[in-house]
């Protein structure tokens, strides 16, 4: 304990409390009614691609709503989830000034304009004139979605927090300032009092895009570079099997000690899980078949099979204790099984207690690492189909797999199996915590 509080839990409570790790978790947790409805209108207009029922489904669709009834899904997904980076450069500008005493709104507007004079004004497009060849060619005023969606999310993390930390430091700045008389109406005086530190952050970044395209980049513009050198170089490594069990090891390492894992790791995890989540989404939405194109640690990968019941996989204990008969917890049971079925843990974990008890620690950890490597292999072999859904993190264990995976049964079972997984971890140790407590029984006095 003195180790654990001498060097883990200052390095644990300084990672949990700092404001850009906090302003990317709480900006992109804030959106979670746009990728909520943006990945259910996905789910909804893809069913018709599951096996066996899915021509059922689109028949029935059809007879309800007419053979346009795939519109407004797509209308939806076009609005929320093919605009997700310019949500989160807001929310992240917006989070990011209010923790240094900013009211945030002219951060989130400079902080967006930041992002776009980072976006190239050209693409190439391609033309059929009526009667005559396909003319490809650069043109003024076309910008590509990807600049938006997903795959420029970490392009919009990085302006975002950039630009709002020039722009703040820039607003303390007296003589930066301009002060307008006090008749002036307050929202005009506060506009004008940011002017020069709004204008001063843009050019900055500005002048930074141009210099990069000018001596770094070789013409390529921020969100196309960071892809090339840093992006899709740690999107690999962060779908790997490896990674999976560090972060389900940390986060529950975390907890063991009282400590929130995934808010701890949230700001690291978020972004990283969010984009590889949208790339399938994406890729569902375009009718991709090919299931090795699709990214297996994404999204909701772990609310779906690995943290059922919650970090830890609780529900597997909630559901071994009542195979044990185990009657000293029946308060605890009664109180811990409804939230637990929605994946809400927290009268088990400080309850029992899990958190610094020994006895549990094995299971604790070891349940959710052998759940990650069984869920981690079953969709990278091909025997279940991969997250391309985004639920939320309190569906119940079980109907989680089968929305995730869009509909596919093997999304349930795979969740299944691994909820029997924990219950066979958790129930050797159910035992043996019965039988010492049993002992003490035995040793205490009569009265």
């Amino acid at each position: 304990m003195n180790f654990v509080d001498k060097f883990i839990m200052p390095f644990a409570n300084k990672l949990g409390s700092n404001r850009h790790l906090l302003a990317i978790r709480d900006a992109l947790v804030g959106m979670i009614a746009i990728t909520m409805i943006g990945s259910l209108s996905v789910l909804v207009t893809n069913l018709g691609a599951v096996p066996g029922v899915g021509k059922y489904y689109e028949k029935f669709m059809i007879s309800i709503f007419g053979e346009t009834w795939k519109t407004l899904g797509s209308d939806i997904w076009w609005g929320t989830l093919a605009f997700m980076t310019i949500f989160a450069v807001f929310g992240i500008a917006n989070r990011l000034a209010r923790s240094y005493g900013d009211d945030g709104f002219e951060a989130m507007l400079v902080s967006a304009a930041s992002f776009f004079v980072l976006i190239p004004q050209v693409a190439n497009v391609s033309l059929t004139p009526e009667g005559g060849e396909a003319v490809t060619g650069g043109a003024w005023g076309f910008i590509s979605w990807n600049y938006f969606n997903s795959t420029a999310l970490f392009t919009g993390i990085i302006v975002a927090l950039v630009a709002t930390e020039i722009f703040v430091r820039l607003a303390k700045v007296k003589f930066l300032i301009i002060k307008l008389p006090d008749g002036v109406p307050p929202a005009v005086s506060r506009s004008f009092a940011k002017l020069l530190p709004g204008m001063v952050t843009i050019f900055t970044v500005g002048l930074f895009g141009l210099l990069l395209r000018k001596f770094i980049s070789d013409g390529a513009y921020l969100n196309d570079w960071l892809n090339k050198v840093l992006v899709s170089p740690l999107t690999g490594a962060v779908d790997t099997l490896a990674f999976a069990i560090l972060i389900v090891f940390l986060v529950h390492c975390f907890w063991i000690l009282g400590l929130h894992g995934p808010n701890i790791l949230g700001g690291i995890t978020t972004p990283l899980m969010t984009k590889l989540g949208q790339d399938n989404i994406n890729m569902y939405a375009q009718g991709v078949d090919n299931l090795s194109k699709y990214h297996v640690l994404s999204g909701s990968f772990l609310d779906a099979f690995v943290y059922l019941g919650g970090s830890g996989a609780t529900l597997g204990l909630i559901i071994a204790m009542f195979i044990a008969g185990r009657k000293r917890y029946k308060q605890l049971l009664a109180l811990g099984t409804p939230p637990g079925i929605f994946q809400i843990n927290e009268p088990i974990l400080f309850g029992l207690p899990i958190v610094l008890n020994p006895i549990w620690f094995i299971p604790f950890i070891l349940s959710p690492i052998i759940m990650t490597i069984v869920a981690y292999s079953s969709i990278s072999l091909g025997l279940v189909h991969p997250v391309v859904a985004d639920i939320p993190w309190v569906t119940p264990a079980i109907v989680g797999g089968l929305l995730a995976t869009g509909g596919h049964v093997s999304g349930a079972i795979l969740a299944a199996v691994n909820l029997v997984i924990s219950i066979v971890i958790y129930l050797p140790f159910v035992f043996v915590t019965g039988r010492i407590d049993a002992r003490k029984a035995e040793k205490k006095p009569l009265a």
